[in-house]
């Protein structure tokens, strides 16, 4: 089984914002992680997911990902995103990062496991410190959907 443990921070919210996300598969560990320097904290925690299944080589392997997010986690669990899907994300935030999950969740089918935030799993506390981390870094990316959304309002 590949385990993928995800996160995503951001200060202010709209503010700067990073993502962690750490993938494990027999004894092998990737870290991946990124700061923007305007987002929000939940562009950020489905783009650890993201990220996270985007990094995988091989499918056909089972997948288990872990946030702390309940947007993130009942979105797909409880299947709001194919009803958001169904009427065109009609009124929806996030939906450029929505229709970047969807293939990679036909693909891989992974399932979610909702973990309680700050409370101690110590993978989980690694990515909350890879995303702080990164959303202070000097080098922040442009969030590009989301400032454009943003000014057109």
């Amino acid at each position: 089984m590949i385990t993928i443990y995800t996160d995503g921070a951001a200060k202010g919210n709209p503010g700067k914002g990073g993502y962690g996300t750490v993938l494990m598969y027999k004894g092998h560990r990737k870290e991946l992680s990124e700061g923007f320097r305007l987002t929000t904290n939940n562009r950020m925690e489905l783009l650890a997911v993201i990220k996270g299944l985007e990094a995988l080589k091989v499918e056909g392997i089972p997948v288990t990902i872990y946030s702390d997010s309940k947007y993130v986690v009942d979105a797909v669990v409880k299947g709001w995103i194919w009803g958001w899907q169904k009427k065109g994300f009609s009124g929806k935030k996030n939906v450029d990062l929505w229709k970047r999950y969807i293939p990679l969740h036909l693909k891989y089918k992974p399932t979610f496991k909702w973990v309680k935030g700050h409370a101690g799993n110590i993978e989980n506390e690694r990515c909350d410190q890879l995303a702080v981390n990164a959303a202070e870094g000097p080098d922040l990316n442009v969030d590009f959907a989301f400032e454009a959304e943003r000014n057109n309002k």
